[in-house]
């Protein structure tokens, strides 16, 4: 009887059904398996994909006191050789490389419309295994070393491609902030503007084993500070930041405001369209603009309104990149009138 069974048509339909069932699976799990091997791969190379657009990146390095440190350069497409056009100098935080961020900011979209340089230096990975720019190790110098070397990538820029030396702005996210902060307060006359995202407040930090609990805000640098040369500074913070405290933030524009003399005015909320909404607070003395807040709501620790898919980004903040080159170009303005 039981053979029978086995044998009866019916059984051999199950039986094939079964089989086609279980082929069907394993092709799905191979290409389950094939397509998270093909992310891991792409996961691996992304660091060193640039941007398709029209221009041209330019690859170069530059040597200091922190040793050599590799750079890209985007060019916007028509420059001639006898324009100067401003630099702005985009430094990636943590766990990212200078493509990445690249890729993550679009900058080089900015600067093809606007018509400016834009230079992406990056860390060396034998000088922080995380890709860290080393803005708090002031105490042993070496944050000053990486600032110098950082100040010979731009003076190699301005050397040999057509920079206005009186044009140049920085802005970075994170540890990028920090370096950011960093070069702004060292070589103030160098720089038109700083732009910093989730960063730390300058002096939070002194050395390595300081740095968390300046990240968790709980070692605020003094706001009192005495009057000192700096550039306008633009704050870009978010409020669900859990890795950089938003106190970061509120303290590093209030420093800022108090070295040049600047007041707070009235905070006001802005939304565009479905973006996340954010509260800007301008500090300023007289008439000049000195520094801008920006607290974005619902924003982590993220480039806001960065491309999907990269690290750190967050395409539902307001577009930072379009921000920062907005306050950048009117201080240029403000300059050359």
């Amino acid at each position: 009887m039981s053979r029978r069974v086995r044998g009866s048509p019916l059984a051999r339909a199950f039986e094939r059904a079964a089989k086609a069932m279980t082929r069907r699976v394993v092709r799905s799990g191979a290409r389950a398996a094939g397509a998270a091997a093909a992310r891991t791969v792409k996961a691996i190379a992304d660091p060193y994909r640039l941007p398709s657009t029209a221009g041209d990146w330019i690859a170069g390095q530059a040597a200091g006191p922190a040793g050599l440190r590799r750079f890209r350069l985007f060019r916007p497409p028509g420059v001639r050789s006898t324009e100067r056009l401003p630099l702005l100098v985009m430094l990636h935080g943590c766990g990212q490389s200078a493509s990445m961020f690249a890729r993550s900011t679009r900058m080089d979209r900015v600067a093809t419309k606007e018509r400016f340089l834009v230079m992406f230096p990056e860390q060396d990975l034998a000088a922080n295994p995380q890709g860290c720019w080393n803005w708090y190790d002031t105490r042993n110098r070496r944050a000053d070393a990486e600032a110098a070397t950082l100040m010979a990538a731009i003076d190699q820029a301005c050397l040999l491609y057509p920079v206005d030396r009186d044009a140049v702005a920085v802005a970075g996210l994170s540890a990028g902030a920090g370096m950011a902060a960093l070069l702004a307060t060292s070589y103030p006359q160098r720089f038109v503007a700083v732009a910093m995202q989730g960063g730390v407040a300058p002096g939070g930090a002194h050395s390595a084993a300081g740095t968390l609990a300046a990240m968790r805000g709980r070692s605020l640098p003094p706001t009192a500070v005495p009057r000192a040369e700096r550039p306008p500074l633009l704050v870009i913070h978010g409020s669900d930041d859990h890795v950089v405290s938003p106190l970061n933030a509120h303290a590093a524009a209030a420093q800022w405001a108090a070295a040049l003399g600047a007041s707070p005015g009235a905070a006001r909320r802005v939304q565009r369209g479905v973006r996340h909404a954010q509260t800007l607070t301008d500090f300023r003395a007289g008439r000049c603009l000195c520094v801008r807040l920006c607290i974005v709501d619902g924003l982590g620790h993220a480039w806001s309104g960065g491309s999907a898919g990269e690290r750190f980004s967050d395409p539902k903040g307001p577009d930072a990149s379009a921000m920062v080159w907005r306050f950048v170009k009117a201080r240029l303005g403000a300059v050359r009138q």
